[in-house]
């Protein structure tokens, strides 16, 4: 895919997942959601996302690598918080540009990564660190 087209299709989700998907999945209270500092409003930003808790640490794969605003809020300010299952927990987010992204993916629960896998660009594996 050229890098045109890459950021066309980045655009156009992005756009129908903020505007559409996000607003409604953020209401699921089983939805997973990742709560990051806006790096220039300083407001909290909810985004809804797949992965998986592991002991004191929850995976998930950014579709958008480092062009995902979340992951540049992370970048801005690690600490976030995270609602897994209903509870909010709060942890410091690390981005793992070495980690095998598609891999991880496999680990991960099959139908948000499969989404991720047909819909991704520029895959990249975070890992939150829980706190509490």
């Amino acid at each position: 895919m050229s890098r045109t087209a890459a950021d066309l299709k980045r655009q156009i989700l992005t756009r129908l997942q903020r505007h559409v998907a996000n607003p409604l999945n953020r209401r699921i209270p089983t939805q997973t959601v990742l709560e990051t500092t806006g790096r220039r409003s300083g407001l909290p930003r909810p985004t809804p996302v797949g992965g998986s808790r592991v002991g004191d640490s929850f995976w998930l794969v950014s579709e958008f690598g480092f062009k995902s605003q979340y992951v540049r809020n992370i970048q801005a300010d690690p600490h976030v918080r995270i609602r897994i299952r209903g509870r909010w927990h709060h942890g410091t987010a690390h981005l793992l540009p070495e980690d095998d992204a598609a891999a991880r993916l496999r680990s991960l629960p099959r139908f948000n990564s499969a989404a991720v896998r047909a819909f991704g660009t520029d895959l990249l594996t975070v890992r939150v660190d829980l706190t509490d």
